[in-house]
């Protein structure tokens, strides 16, 4: 969809003199007839900011946490970046009654640095989990698994990812923060490490697409079907996750932090997914290429939402993020060569804006980054060049299943879910 509309815009908007002034003025009538919903939809969602719940700051233990929340880390072939999540972990204080690792059977020596750790806290507990049932992702069965195996004298469950690096005061932090205003599921945006030139291109654009949709970290939603989840920090009262019968409700999702947060709220569960970058930092993923197959692959949501909700996001993007750029060079083309009919000078106005508006959001997700380990983080503020591409990831994730992820293969579906080969 985005391809086509992109070569009816270059196609339609060429300096060719002898391409009709009403076609161009129609292109431009078709294409506001289009964005205007798709922007004021926009301004609703950028206008609530300033109301968001400020960002989580560290916060000490206090005894009345002692032992609340259990810890549980999924892990598959994590050695190269464990370390630093093992070591965040370790300076939590006393409301951590355990951190179960998770592995499912890793090659690299994953286990041996958990037992390295657990020399030195003996909270942490190592677990292997059983093969991977029909019907299940890799990530939520893991996770379940944990669950299954923690303490029930935690009142918390908290899932973290093995590329996460907790900062001191994270778990306190999120624990007081859930207690004090009444959540029964909170999960908490990170600051992104980004390295090279082409991840500081590409992955602000990708988390473009879900300001977008959603709003930013921190902003109430009062549809369990626009609620937001992060699964790389994910606290739940173990009530409610006893309540949701463990992971199993989102057992085949790869997006199963979303899913089940929503599953959540359509139980009247208060969600929120709230700004962790003082937090909790992660490095997620090494390079352009990685960024772009394995974020990607997730991204569109669409085994947490209906397929019309899929779509109807999809074309919303393309509207705001995907044409804005190509419209404004393509109509200022067109107003240089001559086109200056009222429609063109709108349309033109229309894109322009939306592509300042883009670049004025930099500075809003520039917190959402550590610059202090960038090779060339200057490229951050050419991202909005990457949006098409960003937009057009987002279109090839909807149209396919994932077969490959996080080391494992998932062939083929059946009439329970996924089959593993891998």
């Amino acid at each position: 969809m985005q391809i086509s509309l992109t070569q009816a815009l270059l196609l339609n908007l060429s300096p060719d003199p002898l391409m009709s002034p009403n076609s161009i003025a129609g292109f431009a009538l078709l294409l506001l007839a289009l964005q205007i919903p798709a922007v004021a939809i926009l301004l609703s969602r950028l206008l609530q900011a300033p109301r968001r719940h400020p960002p989580l700051k560290p916060q000490a233990a206090t005894p009345d946490l002692f032992g609340k929340v259990s810890v549980v880390v999924p892990t598959l072939n994590e050695a190269h970046r464990i370390g630093a999540c093992l070591e965040g972990l370790t300076r939590q204080s006393y409301e951590v009654r355990e951190t179960i690792v998770v592995d499912s059977r890793s090659q690299d020596g994953t286990p041996d640095l958990v037992k390295a750790a657990q020399v030195d806290d003996p909270r942490f507990r190592l677990l292997t989990d059983d093969p991977l049932p029909p019907g299940w992702v890799g990530r939520p069965w893991a996770l379940h698994s944990g669950f299954l195996y923690s303490s029930e004298d935690s009142e918390w469950i908290l899932g973290v990812d093995a590329d996460t690096q907790p900062q001191p005061g994270l778990i306190a932090s999120v624990v007081k923060t859930a207690e004090k205003e009444g959540y029964d599921l909170i999960s908490l945006a990170p600051r992104f490490i980004l390295k090279d030139l082409g991840e500081w291109w590409l992955q602000p654009a990708l988390l473009i697409t879900l300001v977008y949709r959603f709003g930013a970290a921190g902003e109430r939603s009062g549809e369990a079907d626009r609620v937001m989840a992060n699964g790389q920090c994910f606290l739940c009262r173990r009530s409610l996750l006893a309540e949701l019968g463990g992971y199993s409700s989102a057992r085949n999702s790869f997006c199963d932090d979303v899913t089940l947060a929503r599953n959540a709220a359509r139980l009247g569960a208060k969600v929120g997914f709230l700004d962790g970058s003082r937090v909790l930092k992660v490095r997620m993923y090494e390079g352009l290429v990685e960024t772009w197959r394995e974020w990607g692959r997730s991204l569109d949501l669409k085994d947490a939402c209906t397929p019309a909700q899929k779509w109807g996001d999809l074309a919303f993007l393309i509207a705001v993020q995907g044409i804005p750029l190509l419209a404004t060079i393509g109509f200022g083309l067109a107003i240089a060569s001559g086109f200056t009919s009222l429609p063109v000078w709108i349309a033109f106005g229309l894109n322009a804006s939306l592509v300042a508006i883009r670049f004025a959001l930099l500075l809003g997700i520039a917190a959402s980054y550590d610059f202090s380990q960038a090779n060339a983080s200057w490229s951050f503020w050419l991202s909005p060049l990457a949006d098409p591409l960003a937009v057009l990831r987002i279109w090839i994730s909807s149209t396919r299943t994932p077969t490959q992820w996080r080391g494992r293969s998932y062939a083929s579906f059946d009439s329970q879910g996924f089959d593993s080969q891998g």
